[in-house]
């Protein structure tokens, strides 16, 4: 671990907590946190191309895996919590029904654009990407789908570039850390997704206290309603 720092890859869903929780840990610490946010397979690209990493937060199947090739020191993986993929739109502007198949197809179909993570790298982005090819609107939306790298990005898109009754899908815990959108709900029924995120220690930080108070702090049982006011449920 870098003197004075500590160097945190995280998976977007859970910056918001972060962020949260950051003022404290640096108080109580004195080291400085330097977080990088992303998708999740952007950060596992980073990992194994040699980014300083003194705790990783991710999917628990990801951390897991991680460990096990050895990239990842050996050790405990927290649950912090569940975040549910859903929709977003802009402050303000019509919450469209999601709650069945039909309605959801009607909805998307109606957005002049749908903001939403890169498919290939960001867990949410996957699987939007999977339900418009389950609904068969892949064509009809091909012209609409605004991508980015990740959650974050996606939906400080959708607030700024200021395009009524667009739409946003990504987890919970990005909309809500965005000013400008607003939360409509989970995708429901057999589109629903919820992800357990988890953090473990990086190959930095086994050996680093500051490391390990950011762990406990993310992973805390007290701060299951710190975490909830995120986005984030209970594991």
């Amino acid at each position: 671990m870098s003197a004075g720092v500590t160097h945190l890859l995280c998976a977007g869903a859970v910056q918001g907590l972060v962020g949260r929780l950051q003022a404290e840990f640096e108080a109580a610490t004195g080291a400085r946190l330097q977080g990088r946010y992303g998708a999740v397979g952007a950060l596992r690209e980073a990992l194994l191309g040699g980014a300083p990493c003194d705790v990783m937060v991710a999917t628990a199947a990801m951390l897991s895996e991680l460990q096990a090739q050895g990239h990842l020191p050996a050790g405990a993986v927290l649950p912090i919590g569940r975040v549910r993929t859903g929709l977003a739109v802009r402050s303000g502007e019509p919450r469209p029904d999601i709650t069945s198949r039909e309605a959801l197809k009607a909805a998307w179909l109606a957005a002049p654009a749908l903001y939403f993570p890169d498919p290939l790298r960001a867990t949410a982005g996957g699987h939007v990407a999977s339900v418009i090819e389950r609904l068969g609107i892949r064509e009809a939306m091909a012209a609409r789908i605004r991508n980015f790298p990740n959650g974050a990005d996606s939906m400080r898109a959708l607030a700024d570039e200021g395009l009524h009754f667009a739409l946003g899908c990504t987890q919970a815990s990005e909309i809500l850390a965005t000013s400008g959108v607003d939360w409509v709900g989970p995708l429901a029924g057999e589109f629903e997704l919820a992800t357990t995120y988890a953090v473990a220690l990086g190959p930095q930080g086994a050996q680093g206290s500051a490391a390990r108070r950011l762990v406990e702090q993310l992973s805390a049982a007290d701060g299951a309603v710190l975490r909830a006011r995120c986005g984030i449920e209970a594991a």
